[in-house]
């Protein structure tokens, strides 16, 4: 998967060495230094494939109960906006998270991240954006520290307070944001519990506007962004990420060719989340091929979320990817290592098999790569390897 390879950098006869959770060798076996070998433990995968370990850019993995109800209303014909005007949506996930304490969000959110990792995840991203207000924003952001501490996998955590309108704003989205930016922000930072922040641009949650005011603020404390951008409409948000040189901009289905060409300026990864757009039952696709025609690098993520994308496979995202967007085999492939990792700040520290990186790796069980892609509903992971162990 390393960038000046070709395709995917495919290795027949191939041989991974790590050291104290690092790399030291990815390539052909005969090329493998015998000084490497002296007291080393080998494991002979017996010919199956060897892939970097699967990142998972963009969950919502931390949240409380279900929207299983909202998802019947759709299908009677409801949409995603007068859901949330009725008070569903988001703020009912709100709702949940706020009558919950750490515990049980830990408690409720493990069993979709050992889905996660049960399909070869070695790194996830996971965002707050269901308090709303400070207290119960830190608990999440803390419960998803926590899943890292439970789980052998590297947890990313991403502040999105400008998430959507809690009932207590009182429509008053300004206000609101100035408290995100001003106070919900400084606190986060101060505490070291998010690695970045996140924004939802979009009629019915934040004008670009409001969304500068959480990047400047962002800029301030020295956390990179990223941004929910024309997933329902064009607000022109793409090239509001590109202007702040955020590390992805994500959905991205309304996103024009300026926005095209300003993310590939600025080097912000297009987001593809295709569970989404399937289960929103959305008919408006992203921009792929402009993404591909100005070298935007694609990563795909599961967007695992109670109400909009209850995905916890990114085997199936990749295949969504393909089917529904037309993404080759290649670009799913990298878009959930080498792409996703680059899309979280990462790209020095894993997504790919070389030198120096972490041994995150993952074995599988097929024929060719295309089977990863291909399958529906079959998971061919034999092991997983995260830092080594």
């Amino acid at each position: 998967m390393a960038p000046d390879l070709p395709g995917l950098g495919i290795v027949e006869r191939g041989a991974v060495a790590a050291r104290d959770g690092r790399i030291v060798h990815a390539g052909p076996e005969s090329a493998l230094p015998a000084a490497l070998l002296k007291g080393a433990e080998v494991i002979d995968c017996e010919g199956r494939w060897i892939t970097p370990g699967l990142v998972d850019c963009h969950t919502h993995l931390v949240y409380a109960g279900d929207r299983a109800a909202e998802f019947e209303q759709r299908l009677a014909g409801a949409t995603y906006e007068e859901i949330a005007r009725a008070g569903g949506g988001i703020v009912s996930s709100v709702r949940a998270v706020r009558e919950a304490g750490e515990d049980e969000l830990v408690r409720q959110s493990l069993p979709r991240l050992d889905a996660l990792l049960a399909e070869g995840v070695t790194t996830v991203e996971v965002k707050s954006g269901y308090g709303l207000a400070l207290e119960p924003e830190v608990r999440c952001l803390r419960a998803a520290r926590r899943l890292g501490q439970e789980r052998a996998v590297t947890v990313q955590t991403t502040f999105l307070g400008a998430h959507a309108l809690p009932a207590e704003a009182n429509g008053d989205k300004d206000a609101y944001i100035a408290e995100v930016a001003e106070k919900m922000l400084p606190a986060i930072a101060a505490l070291g519990l998010a690695d970045a922040v996140d924004g939802f641009c979009e009629g019915i949650a934040f004008s670009p506007a409001q969304i500068e005011r959480v990047f400047e603020a962002a800029r301030r404390h020295g956390l990179p962004v990223k941004l929910h951008a024309d997933q329902l409409s064009n607000l022109h948000g793409a090239a509001l990420a590109a202007r702040y040189h955020a590390l992805s901009a994500d959905h991205l289905e309304h996103t024009d060719e300026e926005g095209a060409q300003a993310m590939a300026a600025a080097g912000t990864v297009a987001v593809i989340l295709p569970g989404a757009f399937y289960f929103i039952r959305e008919t408006r696709k992203p921009p792929v091929e402009l993404f591909r025609r100005h070298g935007v690098p694609m990563a795909v993520a599961t967007d695992a979320n109670p109400g909009t994308s209850p995905l916890t496979s990114p085997l199936l995202a990749m295949n969504m990817a393909a089917t529904l967007f037309g993404m080759t085999v290649e670009e799913c492939l990298k878009g959930v290592t080498r792409e996703a990792a680059r899309a979280l700040g990462l790209q020095e520290e894993t997504g790919t098999l070389e030198p120096g990186k972490r041994a995150d790796l993952a074995v599988w069980d097929i024929e060719r790569p295309a089977e990863l892609v291909y399958r529906i509903g079959f998971n061919p992971l034999f092991a997983r390897v995260w830092r080594g162990q």
